[in-house]
């Protein structure tokens, strides 16, 4: 099968590696989308995601495939069902690791209830906590758009985690996929008023659509100012979506007391000074950079609430699709276009 590799200096290639194999708890899939996240698959392409350092690694991690082949003690799983989050495991290729390997023509799922059904659950060595947010996609939802999924099931985790609650207000940084999805769960959550941060003019009507109060171009005003005009006792959440160090150093001047600094985006940089002078005497700083994967499963039939009854729109969220057969030119794609939102590869028909 062929495989998007990255050597963390920049480079990417296209492998030929083995098929994965898989055991009587797993199943073979063929992929069919997956999605770029920039939090990760760039950081790792650039070598600088944190923690991570055997290379060459095969890329992605935001994917779905169908099913083709299962073992013999799977139960949750048919053939033809097309499934979350499948990963590079079972490859006999010593050159390559896994940067989880997405992007990849076949991956491996797990199912987690056979196995815990078998005594083989949490703590197990065939066992792993991403079989739990292996879940099937219903047949209405395209493949395409089914990628998106797994970034909604995160971000909506990550609300949790952070104690988002209703009548409560948000300063959100960023107006990305992910910072578009903050931006929509916090309204669906019933937070508001929204304010949100963004760099392009363009992304201030992104941001509206997805349910902000106020946006700020923060390249055209002073954005601590200008948030405080809005939130003049300071706000309840601020968010920073886009993994900008300066976000926690600006939020220091807009978290009222007893307030929270919620950090979702992975910075490059993994250090700095902080500045807490100007801050309110209470307050906390939560990360939230390295989501559960139980607690995403939870959040599954949530997001196709939202989904069913219309107040979440898969494809409003993807901006670009790029078909496998071209993964090979995704360096140049990343370096001479601007994705807005999300970029989701396509692989070819099952």
């Amino acid at each position: 099968m062929k495989s998007l590799v990255t050597d963390g200096k920049g480079g990417l290639q296209v492998a030929e590696l083995s098929r994965p194999v898989y055991n009587d708890f797993q199943a073979l899939v063929k992929m069919e989308s997956c999605g770029l996240c920039r939090g990760t698959d760039t950081k790792l392409i650039q070598g600088k995601f944190k923690g991570f350092d055997t290379y060459p690694a095969v890329l992605g991690h935001e994917g779905a495939g169908r099913v083709i082949e299962k073992g013999a003690a799977v139960t949750s799983f048919e053939i033809g069902d097309l499934v979350l989050l499948p990963f590079l495991e079972g490859t006999a290729d010593e050159t390559y690791h896994s940067g989880w390997g997405a992007f990849s023509e076949y991956a491996v799922i797990g199912d987690a209830k056979a196995l815990i059904a078998a005594g083989k659950g949490p703590g197990h060595p065939l066992f792993s906590e991403a079989y739990y947010a292996q879940q099937v996609v219903p047949p209405d939802i395209p493949p395409v758009e089914a990628a998106m999924i797994v970034t909604f099931r995160e971000v909506l985790a990550a609300c949790h985690r952070f104690g988002f609650k209703a009548g409560e207000n948000a300063v959100i940084f960023g107006a990305g996929p992910v910072g578009l999805t903050f931006i929509k769960f916090a309204k669906l959550l019933g937070l508001g008023p929204i304010a949100v941060s963004v760099n392009r003019d363009e992304k201030i009507a992104e941001a509206m659509e997805a349910g902000a109060d106020y946006v700020f171009n923060s390249t055209k005003c002073d954005i601590v100012p200008a948030i405080r005009t809005v939130f003049p006792d300071g706000v309840d959440y601020t968010v920073d979506a886009i993994g900008d160090n300066q976000v926690l150093a600006q939020s220091m001047e807009l978290v009222r007391d007893g307030g929270r600094i919620c950090c979702y985006g992975v910075s490059s940089e993994l250090k700095m000074e902080l500045d807490w002078s100007k801050a309110a005497y209470n307050w906390s700083l939560h990360f939230v950079q390295w989501p559960s994967k139980l607690e995403e499963s939870e959040c599954y039939e949530q997001v196709l609430s939202w989904i069913r009854s219309g107040d979440l729109v898969l494809s409003d969220y993807i901006s670009d699709v790029l078909d496998f057969s071209d993964i090979g030119s995704l360096g140049d794609y990343l370096e001479k276009g601007r994705i807005s939102k999300k970029l989701i590869v396509r692989f070819g028909a099952s």
